[in-house]
């Protein structure tokens, strides 16, 4: 465990113990073709991709404990493969909708902002702490009782009217990593930090087990041992493993997460102290953009 394990998934998969992993979150290569710092995937039909992923997804399921959970990520190209193969192996709960603002836009067709999450469990008895995940937005038109004056469900703050709202499966709030953020590596697919902190923090309690099978650039790694659980991180690609195990060392002196501060998730481009001073990290100033 808390280690960065470098190596073909494949290889690792036979000496996984069984049972021993509360949360997985897989975010494997999507059904394009794509170089990955020398290492190519090729697109295929979506039967041969459905195939590839019931190569690994069993083994999955043999590691995670019986309450365990795993997320599975994937576009809409894909999202029939992720699927079926998710069903046979998991019993899914949601598809998570996550906008990804960064990108070029098309000539011919709608821009691409969005990619899905499968989120499945082992079995009905799961972790999933609602609380730990609520969205604090912005309120613009704020509702007081008629018979008092007094705000119902928010509350005013310096930097404005806030609400704590409840987590969705449609998550507009993140930001992909930039040239200024922190988090920010030369890995062509990197998540953002703040989506694994939903993920974890809904899934998982302090001191359980993350496993990460492509791992990339670390992010998963991470934002688990800022979080306070235990990690393991599998990827195939030296330099990446490189990348992962220097933003370990950072993290054990910036615990910090862009868009999550004071214990809640803030809404993207929400005002807050922290993003009024911005902060000096590794020799340039990144701000909190929330």
């Amino acid at each position: 465990m808390d280690r960065t394990v470098h190596q073909d998934l494949f290889e690792v998969l036979p000496w996984l113990p069984k049972h021993s992993v509360d949360l997985i979150f897989a975010d494997p290569p999507y059904n394009l073709s794509k170089h990955f710092n020398g290492w190519q995937f090729r697109e295929r039909s979506l039967d041969e991709y459905t195939a590839w992923l019931r190569t690994w997804l069993p083994a999955m399921a043999e590691v995670l404990k019986p309450t365990g959970s795993i997320y599975i990520c994937g576009d809409w190209r894909s999202a029939g493969a992720v699927q079926r193969a998710a069903e046979e192996n998991f019993e899914i709960r949601n598809r998570i909708t996550w906008e990804r603002e960064k990108g070029r836009g098309a000539l011919k067709n709608w821009k691409n902002s969005s990619e899905d999450i499968w989120y499945c469990t082992n079995s009905e008895s799961h972790t999933f702490d609602a609380e730990s995940v609520k969205l604090k937005k912005r309120v613009i038109a704020p509702y007081r009782d008629p018979a008092t004056g007094s705000a119902k469900d928010w509350k005013d703050e310096a930097d404005g009217r806030f609400r704590l709202t409840h987590p969705s499966n449609l998550w507009t709030d993140l930001t992909v990593p930039y040239w200024s953020m922190q988090e920010n590596t030369d890995h062509p697919t990197q998540k953002p930090e703040k989506l694994l902190a939903k993920v974890i923090l809904a899934s998982s309690k302090e001191g359980d087990v993350v496993l990460d099978p492509f791992l990339g650039s670390g992010t998963t790694s991470v934002v688990a041992k800022k979080l306070g659980r235990h990690f393991i991180g599998v990827e195939i690609d030296e330099s990446y493993c490189c990348l992962a195990e220097r933003r370990l060392e950072l993290a054990e002196r910036d615990g910090e997460i862009q868009g999550y501060v004071g214990g809640v998730f803030w809404e993207r481009n929400t005002v807050s102290e922290q993003k009024k001073h911005g902060k000096e990290i590794g020799g340039r100033l990144a701000f909190a953009e929330q």
